[in-house]
């Protein structure tokens, strides 16, 4: 069954009723170089995660210059897994994967895709701007997408998924799990109830 994972997170009350609703795992973003209503401060983060029940995996999302300050931020911030987004090496993400989970983010057509996958214990495919962040709230080319699930590292899809289409999008590529943050948000950085229970539904083949 795939998994699900929702991102983005602002309100601890967000991340309560998205556990409620049946995610595996719940993201916050920190340290991003970019504008985004989304965005949290490293402590804020800390206090999201600590309320977390078990069984239910914290994701740091980051941009971070290096390997020495993604270092830091897990060590602050004290998450299962680490979402890192534009400016690592493979190399860099490899030697991060080497001491915690790291999940390489990177855009459908990013031509070291392989080298990330190899690198990292789980590779996210995105819609990224010119930055390379994600978030952009489009999709991209699912059935490219598709092929990378050949590869051993599991293929985390991202990338306008929304509960209008993200059966479709499970269908189509057979991922090992779904990504959304925009998609399920009433406003910027707001989670919508319903729009979360009806993604998980959706990507998980419920009714």
């Amino acid at each position: 069954m795939v998994r699900v994972k929702l991102c983005g997170f602002t309100r601890q009350a967000d991340v309560t009723r998205a556990v409620e609703a049946g995610v595996d795992a719940v993201g916050a973003i920190v340290d991003v170089p970019v504008e985004t209503p989304r965005a949290v401060e490293v402590t804020h983060a800390a206090r999201l995660f600590a309320a977390v029940p078990p069984f239910v995996s914290t994701v740091l999302v980051t941009m971070p210059e290096s390997v020495d300050r993604a270092r830091e931020l897990i060590d602050r911030v004290d998450p299962d897994a680490i979402q890192v987004h534009a400016g690592l090496a493979p190399a860099a993400v490899e030697a991060l994967a080497e001491e915690t989970s790291a999940i390489a983010a990177v855009g459908h057509d990013e031509p070291a895709i392989k080298e990330y996958a190899d690198a990292a214990d789980g590779l996210l495919v995105d819609s990224t701007d010119e930055s390379g962040a994600g978030g952009t709230g489009q999709t991209h080319d699912w059935t490219a997408t598709r092929e990378l699930t050949q590869l051993d590292t599991p293929i985390v899809l991202a990338g306008g998924l929304t509960p209008e289409n993200v059966r479709s999008a499970v269908t189509t590529v057979g991922p090992y799990a779904v990504d959304a943050a925009s998609g399920v948000e009433a406003e910027p950085g707001q989670k919508d109830a319903a729009a979360m229970d009806q993604f998980v539904a959706a990507a998980r083949g419920r009714d």
